[in-house]
């Protein structure tokens, strides 16, 4: 086991490292010790020390090579091992360290309030959900349901500049990000947080399109995940037996709120088994994406209502 940095020895390494190279160096030698484990922006150690040395000097991550034999001021020296600690012993993942995370090509606002960016709906966004949606027939109204730090339902803004899009959660902590991260794409005029258990708070309300990664582990793979997904949000991940605890009122609720030709996409990752377990009949359109990920289906607003008495049975037996 490695012993945690002393005052001495961090003393002693604020002298001893003093260029950009050299922190990465020793990160890397930090991190291999420790063992740690990368899966919030990252896979592999040398990514996580690179990010993390330049990240938090606020330079970009294809800074010229040149610059790594640049010497550091003592201030970042010392907020750069304190970084590196922090990441070692606490497993604290890298985008909390940082404060930010990247989803969709796009900055986002991260701390330990909000779930860190990972879905691999971000696809479907850079393609404008294609080929559901086009130029020609754009969703009008979009809702990000379990939105979280607001990332898919911003990007989605992006993707649709004459949508308006709803950001909804039941996480009051979660929905301030979400606020602080529509103002800073400056997107006020179309995107909105709404405080809302699920569609409790959106009665009346129709969308033509509804993306939502609500929480889906389940008790099994909740109790192996490794030290760095434990410092997220348990209300942002864990979702009973088999995961599928919110997505069962989900399945049930969203024919009301889809417009005709609406569609509803919801990620259930590993839970997947589950829920093709529970609805054989339901023709789940599962997403093939390019990253290598799974457990994203599609449903239009006309399967969700010819399955509708499936759904009703579903949470029905659940309750």
């Amino acid at each position: 086991m490695t012993p945690p940095l002393t005052h001495q020895t961090t003393t002693s390494l604020v002298q001893e490292l003093q260029t950009l190279r050299d922190f990465v160096r020793w990160a890397l030698t930090q991190f291999h010790c420790h063992n740690l484990y990368y899966g919030h922006g990252t896979d592999n150690a040398w990514d996580e020390a690179l990010h993390l040395v330049l990240g938090s000097l606020h330079l970009p991550w294809d800074t010229d090579e040149r610059l790594l034999d640049a010497r550091l001021t003592q201030l970042e020296r010392e907020k750069l091992i304190e970084l590196i600690r922090r990441r070692c012993e606490e497993r604290t993942p890298l985008p909390y360290l940082l404060g930010e995370s990247w989803f969709a090509g796009l900055p986002f606002k991260v701390d330990a309030r909000v779930l860190i960016p990972r879905s691999p709906i971000n696809e479907l966004i850079e393609e404008a959900f294609t080929p559901w949606f086009s130029e020609d027939t754009p969703p009008q109204r979009i809702l990000d349901l379990c939105t979280g730090s607001g990332c898919i339902g911003i990007a989605c803004a992006y993707a649709f500049p004459t949508a308006e899009v709803i950001l909804s959660d039941i996480s009051s902590d979660a929905l301030d990000v979400a606020q602080e991260n529509i103002q800073r794409h400056h997107l006020q005029d179309r995107v909105e947080a709404r405080a809302s258990d699920l569609f409790s708070g959106l009665e009346g309300e129709t969308f033509d399109l509804i993306v939502s990664n609500p929480p889906y582990v389940d008790e099994h793979d909740l109790s192996l995940m490794p030290d760095e997904y434990h410092q997220e949000p348990e209300l942002a991940l864990a979702a009973g037996e088999d995961g599928l605890d919110l997505v069962r009122i989900i399945l049930q609720q969203a024919r009301q709120h889809l417009n005709p030709g609406g569609l509803l996409i919801v990620e259930v990752g590993n839970s997947q088994v589950h829920l093709e377990a529970l609805l054989p009949r339901v023709p789940f359109l599962w997403v093939e994406f390019a990253a290598n990920a799974a457990g994203v289906f599609v449903l239009t607003a006309e399967q969700l209502e010819a399955h509708q008495a499936e759904f009703d049975a579903l949470t029905e037996s659940a309750s």
